[in-house]
């Protein structure tokens, strides 16, 4: 086995980077510690960069496939590796990133007008793939991290029975509070949008970062009839920069409409070779990684509860059950999400996305897949930051 260093410090200056060269877009200034963008600040595995280096020294990057064995059954045998789940290669379908297939997707079950559900708060680039669809935003909040996330069932089922309720967009785990969905759960929520045909649109992206205690469980276990589950590796992997990703259509008529939309309409036909050479040589020869990367940002949240816990304690913080997103209850420090961003910005000069871009402004969203040293420097910025609240 591998022993991968997660405490390296990798300077990624100077590689166009949207977390580090770019980071004024997002904060106004260039001089702060970014855990913003949900990338990590970890080198990739060793066997993905022998992979792409093995298949950079051909000197040919000519029209690539993905529609074979050795992609697909990478996949099968990935999700596999749990004897609970099985899934059919027949089901795998390429995309170039999740969000084009979300879209797709709402294209293909929905009309300009209809309504899209999903819980809030949520992942910002649902807001865009939803509206500038055409489509109308129904929100379902979940409860506060106290209350374990608990989902409103009663609002759930008024909005799903609504006859413009077309499409329901589940995060498993979810972005940005972590949470896992219980088998119980996503039991209920199928069954919900079997009885109002509802099709049901899950993100898994991030399905590989669970904490000990927690079981991950894909909805295509409930139910396999007006589904799709969508995810990729390069969350966990480190790899979005390639451009890649997959989604399980397990009914065949939706399964060749989305072909149709990706070679036809969309030209897409060719996968990029190196985020499939990477998605390969992750899934096949790299699940030690993600035992120690999991490991590792276990602890980097204990760090940050603890730090919380001692440093900062109007902030209120639950560990969440999967993800290396933390999120963060600021409420109780009464303070604007404008005036709260200046302050980590200009003062404790940190980058940390604020959680109205999520759908509520009383929360913070950290991202903390970084080394020790960078997290603890960033802890340090926070507690500068807020200090005089």
């Amino acid at each position: 086995m591998t022993k991968y260093d997660f405490d390296k410090l990798i300077d990624r200056h100077n590689t166009y980077s949207t977390q580090w060269d770019y980071i004024s877009d997002r904060f106004g200034h260039d001089d702060i510690l970014p855990f913003s963008i949900s990338d990590t600040d970890f080198a990739v595995p060793k066997a993905v960069q022998t992979a792409l280096i093995q298949r950079i020294q051909h000197p040919i990057y000519g029209y690539t496939r993905w529609n074979h064995p050795a992609f697909k059954d990478s996949i099968v045998k990935w999700f596999e590796a749990d004897s609970r789940v099985k899934i059919d290669s027949d089901w795998i379908v390429y995309s170039p990133s999740v969000i084009y297939t979300l879209a797709t997707l709402i294209r293909m079950h929905s009309q300009p007008g209809d309504t899209v559900a999903t819980f809030t708060p949520m992942y910002d680039a649902f807001f865009g793939a939803i509206e500038s669809n055409h489509r109308v935003l129904a929100p379902i909040r979940l409860s506060p991290a106290d209350q374990d996330y608990r989902i409103d069932w009663d609002s759930l089922a008024l909005i799903l029975a609504q006859t413009r309720t077309k499409i329901f967009i589940l995060t498993n785990p979810h972005n940005p509070t972590g949470k896992v969905f219980t088998p119980a759960e996503l039991t209920r929520l199928y069954e919900l949008c079997q009885a109002h045909n509802v099709y049901l649109i899950s993100d898994d992206i991030h399905r590989d970062i669970i904490y000990p205690g927690m079981q991950y469980t894909p909805i295509t276990m409930i139910g396999l009839k007006n589904v799709a589950l969508l995810c990729s590796g390069s969350k966990t992997f480190n790899t979005p920069g390639l451009i890649g990703s997959y989604a399980l259509l397990p009914d065949e008529p939706t399964r060749s409409e989305f072909l149709i939309e990706l070679k036809q309409r969309n030209a897409l036909s060719s996968v990029s070779i190196m985020g499939m050479t990477a998605q390969m040589a992750a899934y096949n020869e790299s699940r030690d990684y993600v035992e120690q990367l999991v490991a590792y940002l276990d602890n980097n949240m204990r760090i940050l509860d603890n730090f919380i816990k001692k440093e900062l304690p109007l902030i209120k913080f639950t560990k969440p059950q999967a993800t290396y997103l933390a999120w963060l209850n600021v409420s109780a420090l009464n303070l604007s999400s404008t005036e709260l961003q200046q302050r980590l910005t200009e003062i404790g000069k940190i980058g940390i996305m604020p959680g109205e871009t999520y759908g509520d402004s009383t929360y913070l969203r950290m991202n903390i897949a970084c080394p020790v040293d960078k997290l603890m420097r960033g802890l340090e910025g926070l507690k500068k930051a807020i200090g005089g609240s």
